[in-house]
């Protein structure tokens, strides 16, 4: 097994939980790695249409793409395989997959409903019939420092915007518990801060009209891209359910 290089945020899961996770982690500076496993569970949605900003509703798959897409312009990067294990080491943890060790200082759990993979950490587990979750605080930490669960894992409604709201909670508590500099997660116009004689603060970028009409023009293209047509995929049925060959 191979060792890979050492990351500053492993999330497990790339579902909305760890997505938003992913991001909000990546745009504060820290080198964040995504293992994605499977399906997420949203692709067995046949639409969305409680998630603010789409009016009409949107096709999950294309919401995961457009996630998945965001993740990776904030800069994270992708590992593919399932977690099997993870060890604590003197300077975090040592994330263990089939045939490739991922060492880390922080670990987002985001997986569903998978939890095999804590097994062997000093953390509480809560049973609930055939499920187990992670007991988390109120901002996702586990027992273990270091160590974070959100969305669905972490006990959290079944809903997507949930899951996804929960997921950059834990982001920025991960953030706040880390030596980064940071404030705010804001894109500002200029003189915002400046035009009052203040330093813009960590995580802030102050951006001027010609920049912010860039900005907007590029999203728009973007959205029309991803909107121009239907999205090819289609819904993953439950396990359980029998499908016609």
């Amino acid at each position: 097994m191979s060792t890979a290089d050492r990351h500053d945020v492993v999330v497990v899961g790339s579902g909305v939980a760890g997505l938003s996770a992913s991001i909000f982690t990546a745009r504060a500076g820290l080198e964040t790695l995504v293992v994605n496993d499977d399906e997420s569970i949203l692709e067995r949605n046949a639409q969305i249409e409680n998630y603010p900003g789409f009016p009409a509703g949107v096709n999950s798959r294309l919401l995961l793409e457009l996630s998945r897409d965001q993740a990776a312009r904030s800069g994270v990067t992708f590992e593919g395989g399932a977690v099997v294990g993870i060890e604590p080491t003197e300077d975090g943890f040592d994330v263990h997959l089939a045939d490739v060790t991922l060492a880390t200082e922080f670990v987002v759990a985001a997986s569903w409903s998978d939890v095999g993979f804590l097994d062997g950490l000093d953390l509480d587990l809560i049973e609930q019939g055939s499920k187990r979750y992670v007991e988390v605080d109120e901002h996702g930490r586990t027992g273990v420092e270091g160590l974070y669960a959100a969305g669905r894992i972490a006990g959290q409604y079944h809903q997507a915007i949930v899951a996804a709201g929960h997921g950059a909670d834990v982001a920025l508590t991960l953030v706040d518990d880390s030596d980064v500099p940071y404030y705010h997660d804001w894109i500002a116009p200029e003189g915002y801060f400046t035009g009052r004689g203040r330093e813009v603060p960590p995580g802030v970028e102050e951006i001027d009209e010609a920049e912010r009409k860039r900005r907007e023009a590029e999203s728009m293209a973007v959205m029309r891209e991803y909107f121009a047509d239907p999205h090819p995929g289609t819904p993953t049925m439950h396990p359980s359910v029998e499908q016609d060959d």
